[in-house]
């Protein structure tokens, strides 16, 4: 093969794998939910930030909202922890869960928080497919006051054993599985829910990363 037949060839190649991976933004694109949203606040476990980014990218979630008040740090994620699904779920940084709420109800999401020891609904009694943002707290001390007292809604994952936690990645997980379980009975995933024009500008800005 001539040098020339073997760089059309490498062209070709590349031509092919681009349309490919365009192909694939696009179809993700297509089912993303943009009336589904998580908020964590002060979650400092590079772990569990990479496992719920993962949880959300897997339902079709575009964006997490992270929340670290009294200048705490945004944690580093890694491609390994992350499994490179930070890179199709955009974050959006807050320095105060007011700000972060504001943004939310701005976007006409219902604000429902995980607060444990606080009157609560049943996770299965919650319609996850109206437009909702759930609220994740830190490991330890869970979500702040602030965060319990200025949302719409608290909800409860039912638990039969002795102890009544669960990690916050696996909560999560629980939360936005039962969230896709709902919208694909409504067929929620079966349409774009992002306009013409917003899908080209995600496609743009995911086939940059």
């Amino acid at each position: 093969m001539s040098q020339l037949e073997h760089s059309t060839t490498l062209s070709s190649a590349t031509l092919i794998g681009t349309e490919q991976r365009r192909e694939k933004i696009l179809r993700m694109l297509y089912r993303r939910q943009p009336t589904l949203t998580v908020v964590l606040e002060n979650v400092h476990d590079p772990h569990n930030v990479s496992a719920v980014i993962r949880s959300c990218d897997a339902v079709g979630v575009l964006d997490v909202h992270l929340v670290y008040t009294s200048g705490q740090q945004f944690p580093e994620l890694g491609e390994r922890s992350s499994a490179s699904a930070r890179k199709w779920v955009r974050l959006v940084k807050h320095r105060s869960i007011e700000d972060c709420y504001a943004v939310l109800r701005s976007k006409q999401l219902r604000i429902i928080t995980t607060c444990l020891g606080q009157p609560a609904q049943s996770l299965y009694d919650f319609d996850l497919t109206e437009p909702v943002a759930i609220a994740f707290g830190n490991e330890h001390t869970g979500l702040s006051r602030d965060a319990c007292v200025l949302a719409d809604a608290n909800l409860v994952i039912p638990q039969m054993g002795m102890v009544q936690s669960l990690n916050i990645s696996v909560a999560c997980a629980v939360v936005l599985f039962e969230a896709l379980r709902q919208r694909l009975a409504r067929g929620l995933y079966q349409r774009p829910h992002l306009s013409a024009r917003q899908i080209e500008e995600l496609l743009t800005y995911f086939l940059s990363r």
